[in-house]
């Protein structure tokens, strides 16, 4: 059988994709190498942060684009998946300071050091505190289910332990390597993450993407009457939430070890570990650090950290999103259907050629 698209990775980009491209009235087969769900990418999860960008209009925007893509999936699959928290930024410059009061005056404020700390006690700040309240915590797990269950309503087709060994064009067709004989399809998306450059090396030239195995932790709170917005600190580059049932998930940002995704352990590098655990004992007087638990994801990343969202002849490939992605994750979805589709463009920071700039 012939598919119209072959989609390479059924992680949240994957089935964003997938379910875009069947919406549009195209038959797609899903390839993955594990299992639905599993845990060995950057997609696993029960939560990531909402926010749109500080200090960037660009990705403000396209923040606020997705917004009402996830209220879309929301209706079409029944389950919530965006809840509004606020959230906040700390650290940050005079000059990002500046660029977030034109930025976001209609929605955002700046608030003194003395006055967030009284909001948010569980919390040490050292300078101005800048609050939006639209931002919040995706539920991701939830998500990558919800939109995989919309895509197979749609006649999507997932195959799972179907790892993908090569991809060759061939007659006007790509013809995916998988066991149990070739998968054809006239285009391939291929939405792999870490495994991207891996699968692509000799089709599409790809930027370098430096993968690693992240570490944060969860922290029980002091006290369950603290509340907890979803923030980023521009000090030391780091970032947390609020997981109800987990505690407070807080990491250091692309802060782990070089892995190779194939090979990985899993397993918390001992003195990034300690450097977490010291971060939040300084930072955070309302988290416990004798309570916690270390968890563990990959992160694909590349020079510039823009992702890469562009087509190549019959492949699109869509990685590189560094730990940062998931927000945008039904609006890549659209970017990648556009493209297969042949109707669109995506920005140029995620074009092959802007990364080649």
């Amino acid at each position: 059988m012939t598919y119209d698209v072959a989609v390479v990775g059924a992680g949240a980009m994957g089935s964003a994709a997938a379910r875009a491209l069947a919406a549009a009235g195209r038959e797609v087969v899903v390839l993955e190498q594990y299992t639905l769900g599993h845990d060995r990418g950057g997609s696993h999860g029960a939560t990531r942060l909402f926010r749109p960008s500080a200090d960037d209009v660009e990705v403000a925007r396209l923040t606020e684009q997705a917004r009402p893509l996830w209220e879309e999936l929301e209706s079409d699959s029944g389950e919530k998946l965006l809840e509004v928290t606020g959230g906040i930024d700390h650290g940050m410059s005079a000059a990002s300071v500046a660029a977030f009061r034109s930025l976001h005056a209609a929605t955002g404020s700046v608030l003194s050091a003395e006055e967030a700390a009284e909001r948010w006690p569980g919390f040490r700040f050292e300078s101005e505190v800048l609050y939006q309240p639209r931002s919040g915590r995706l539920y991701a797990d939830r998500a990558v289910h919800a939109l995989q269950e919309v895509a197979g309503r749609l006649g999507v087709e997932f195959r799972v332990q179907s790892p993908v060994r090569a991809l060759r064009v061939h007659d006007g067709l790509v013809e995916v390597d998988v066991p149990g004989g070739a998968v054809r399809a006239a285009q391939v998306v291929v939405t792999a993450g870490p495994w991207a450059p891996k699968l692509l090396g000799g089709l599409v030239t790809l930027p370098p993407f430096r993968v690693t195995q992240e570490q944060p932790r969860f922290f029980a709170p002091v006290s369950d009457e603290l509340e907890w917005p979803s923030f980023v600190h521009w000090g030391p580059d780091s970032y947390g939430l609020f997981e109800p049932g987990s505690g407070v998930k807080v990491g250091l940002h692309s802060s782990g070890p070089v892995v190779d995704p194939d090979t990985r352990d899993f397993t918390p590098e001992p003195e990034r570990d300690a450097d977490l655990l010291r971060y939040v004992e300084e930072w955070y007087p309302g988290l416990d650090t004798g309570r916690t638990t270390a968890i563990s994801c990959l992160y694909d990343t590349t020079p510039s950290n823009n992702f890469v969202i562009d087509r190549a002849g019959p492949i699109t490939v869509a990685a590189g999103f560094c730990g940062q992605g998931f927000k945008f994750v039904p609006l890549v979805g659209a970017f990648v259907r556009d493209l297969v589709l042949g109707t669109a463009s995506v920005p140029a920071r995620f074009s092959l050629a802007g990364h080649a700039g």
